[in-house]
């Protein structure tokens, strides 16, 4: 295979869980193709460089192998070159000064608890 659409291509490799997902990306401007934005139907091959701003996070990865179907993980590992920063380091849950066996949470705490568990 020699080319593949670019919305089946990020949804082969597993960068998008869902093809309409990788259609959808593709429509808002969210996907790069060696620095221009391109529309779902847009042809790969290998050698491009793909910059996808996916779940808050930009990857690029650069295609060695074009595939059209949906591969896979280990298979998908190999049809690219991740080129991506560093995934940010995740913040640890706050903790709250409650003591085990300490009874039911007031009505405050339960607040705090509520405003905090819809922050995230």
């Amino acid at each position: 295979m020699e080319s593949a659409r670019v919305d089946r291509y990020l949804w082969g490799i597993r960068l998008c869980k869902t093809r309409s997902d990788a259609t959808e990306a593709c429509k808002a401007g969210h996907v790069d193709v060696n620095g221009r934005t391109v529309k779902p139907a847009h042809a790969i091959a290998p050698g491009d460089r793909i910059e996808a701003r996916l779940h808050g996070r930009t990857r690029i990865v650069e295609v060695v192998a074009v595939v059209e179907k949906r591969v896979g993980a280990a298979v998908a590992a190999t049809c690219y070159l991740d080129h991506s920063p560093p995934a940010p380091p995740r913040d640890p849950a706050p903790l709250f000064g409650r003591l085990p066996g300490s009874g039911r949470p007031t009505k405050r705490e339960r607040r705090q608890l509520d405003r905090w568990r819809g922050s995230r």
